[in-house]
């Protein structure tokens, strides 16, 4: 499998968008700059819903309530820190496919985004119809906090491991 993942790396590393991203001054640190732009939309949208779950910042609205006005806001964050991400990936994609720290966000996001982060804004509709939260919803709060932190760290730990 890891062959399968070295061959699709060394392809989109020689596509010729991501030779001219690699290659460029400044489109690199421009898409560097939309996906850290992207990641902190989404994110900054998840953790405001999590806060909420578990009870912390502004009762205005109910986790409910706040969940349906970011909605939009998440997936919009969601969609240009892919874009963005893809075209870092592909810019350097033999060098981040054996990065162990690299591995781990990926293995740590994949689920959160798919499973966690999905159930979360789904039932926070129902565990936060009120101002007092469920106690699954502010478990569940906390569970996709920690595991954002977690993500979050296995990121920026990405450059201090040198895979050539």
């Amino acid at each position: 499998m890891y062959h399968f993942f070295m061959a699709l790396a060394k392809y989109l590393q020689n596509t010729s968008w991501a030779l001219y991203i690699s290659g460029s001054t400044w489109i690199y640190p421009f898409v560097q700059a939309t996906h850290f732009s992207g990641l902190s939309l989404w994110v900054g949208t998840n953790l405001a819903l999590d806060l909420r779950l578990m009870g912390i910042g502004s009762k205005r609205q109910t986790a409910g309530e706040l969940s349906d006005a970011l909605f939009a806001w998440n997936w919009t964050g969601l969609a240009i820190a892919i874009a963005g991400g893809f075209m870092l990936f592909s810019s350097a994609a033999t060098k981040y496919i054996p990065n162990p720290a690299f591995e781990i966000k990926l293995g740590i996001l994949v689920p959160l985004g798919i499973i966690l982060h999905i159930i979360v804004q789904q039932k926070a509709r129902t565990w936060g119809q009120t101002q007092q939260v469920a106690a699954i919803g502010k478990f569940a709060g906390l569970v996709e906090f920690l595991w954002w932190f977690s993500v979050i760290t296995a990121a920026v730990s990405i450059p201090n491991f040198d895979t050539h």
